[in-house]
C-alpha cells in the first residue's frame, strides 16, 4: 500500500490539470517530423532506452531485449499506417477506425491488444460569445495497447502527447509498470482536458444566464439572444458526445481485471473514473440548466411581446373615443342637438380630453401601459 500511495503522491502534481491552451495545444507535427511518427523510443526498467528508431527497429529490439515500445502517431495515412499494423498485429477494423477517426469514444479487445479510443476537447478562446462563436473544439486520441508496446494515433490540432511523455519520462517508477502506465496517464490528461473546459463552459453559461435574467437597460429588450443559448447549447451536446461514451470505458479499466493492465496502475484508473463522472454530471447539468434558459428567454419574449400588444390595445382604445364622437358630430342631420349651441365645441372638446385621460389613467393603473 505504501508502494502505491508513492506512485500516486508521484504521478498526480505530473498530470494533474494538463493546459487546455500553450504548452498542451499543438497544432501540427514536429517540424523535424517527415512522417507521421511522431516519436518512437523503447522503455526499459521506466527508462528511455533508444532514440529516434524505427517502428520495426524499436519491436526487435524489445524481443531481444526486453521492454516495451511506445509509437506516437499523428494523423498517418493508410500506406503509413499499413506497415506498423504488420508488424504489430493489429486488426484491421481497429486500423480502419484508427486511420479515418470520427470514432466514438470506446474500448474493445482484439486477441492481446486493447483498442482505446478518447475525444480530446480543447476550449477556444473568444471576446465575446455570440450565436456563431465555437466554444469546443474535439480532437481524438487513439491507444493499441499490447503486452510490450503502446501505439497512439492523435487526430486533430490539439491534445499533443509531447509533454505528457516528458513528464512520464521523469518517473521511471511509473513507466516500470510498462504499457497500462501510458494508457492511464492518457487517460487522466485527456479527463483533465474535461474538467478545464467545464470550468470554461460553465463561465459562458453564467454570462448568458446574467443576459436573460438581468434588468434590461434603457431602450434593451428583457430576455437574452436566443441564438446564443442555442449555440452554446450545441457545443456541450459536442462535449457531452466526447464524456457520456468515455464512462463505460473507463468502468472496465477500473473495475475488471485484465491482463495487459497492470494492477497497480488499474487502482489509479479509478481515480480517472471517479473525475470523468464528476464531469458527467456538470455536462449534464448544464444542458439541463440550458434548456432552462432557453425556455426562460422564450418565455419572457412572449411577456414582451403581449406587453406590446397590450399597449397597441391601450393606445387603440383611448384614440377610439375622439374617433367615435368625432363620427357622431360629423353626420349629416338638419335636427341634431347642440349643432348651434354657442359653447357645443369647447365642450365637446373638453369632455373628449377627460374621457381620454380617464381611460389612460385607468390602463396605466392596470399596468398596461
Amino acid at each position: 500500500m505504501s508502494m502505491i500511495r508513492d506512485l500516486r503522491a508521484a504521478v498526480r502534481p505530473a498530470l494533474r490539470r494538463v493546459p487546455v491552451q500553450g504548452g498542451g495545444y499543438d497544432a501540427t507535427r514536429a517540424p523535424s517530423t517527415d512522417s507521421a511518427v511522431v516519436d518512437c523510443a523503447v522503455y526499459r526498467d521506466g527508462k528511455r532506452a533508444s532514440d529516434h528508431v524505427s517502428p520495426a527497429e524499436a519491436m526487435r529490439r524489445v524481443r531481444s531485449e526486453g521492454g516495451f515500445a511506445w509509437i506516437g502517431l499523428h494523423e498517418p495515412t493508410e500506406q503509413e499506417f499499413a506497415g506498423i499494423a504488420r508488424e504489430f498485429g493489429l486488426h484491421p477494423l481497429a486500423v480502419e477506425d484508427a486511420v479515418h477517426a470520427h470514432q466514438r469514444p470506446k474500448l474493445e479487445r482484439y486477441d492481446d491488444t486493447l483498442f482505446t479510443v478518447f475525444k480530446t476537447i480543447h476550449y477556444v478562446e473568444h471576446a465575446e460569445l455570440t450565436a456563431t462563436s465555437e466554444v469546443v473544439e474535439t480532437g481524438e486520441v487513439m491507444c493499441f495497447t499490447g503486452p510490450d508496446f503502446i501505439i497512439t494515433v492523435r487526430h486533430g490540432g490539439q491534445g499533443s502527447l509531447r509533454a505528457l511523455r516528458h513528464h512520464l519520462q521523469d518517473d521511471p517508477q511509473l513507466l516500470g509498470k510498462g504499457p497500462s502506465a501510458v494508457l492511464h496517464a492518457i487517460a487522466d490528461q485527456v479527463v483533465d482536458g474535461y474538467i478545464a473546459v467545464a470550468d470554461a463552459v460553465q463561465d459562458d453559461i453564467d454570462e448568458v444566464e446574467i443576459d436573460v435574467f438581468s434588468e434590461p437597460t434603457k431602450g434593451q429588450r428583457r430576455g437574452g439572444d436566443a441564438g446564443r443559448i442555442y449555440q452554446l447549447k450545441r457545443e456541450v451536446l459536442e462535449f457531452k458526445r466526447a464524456v457520456t461514451p468515455l464512462m463505460r470505458p473507463m468502468q472496465l479499466l477500473s473495475e475488471r481485471p485484465m491482463r495487459l493492465v497492470d494492477p497497480d496502475i488499474q487502482k489509479y484508473f479509478r481515480d480517472v473514473a471517479d473525475h470523468l463522472a464528476r464531469v458527467h454530471e456538470q455536462v449534464v447539468s448544464f444542458d439541463d440548466l440550458l434548456n432552462s434558459i432557453l425556455q426562460a428567454n422564450l418565455a419572457q419574449a412572449s411577456v414582451a411581446q403581449n406587453e406590446d400588444a397590450r399597449k397597441i390595445t391601450s393606445w387603440a382604445a383611448i384614440c377610439a373615443v375622439p374617433t367615435m364622437i368625432a363620427g357622431i358630430y360629423g353626420m349629416n342631420f338638419d335636427n341634431m342637438p347642440e349643432l348651434h349651441w354657442k359653447y357645443g365645441y369647447p365642450a365637446v372638446m373638453v369632455v373628449t380630453v377627460v374621457i381620454c385621460v380617464g381611460i389612460h389613467r385607468g390602463f396605466k393603473r392596470n399596468g398596461w401601459l
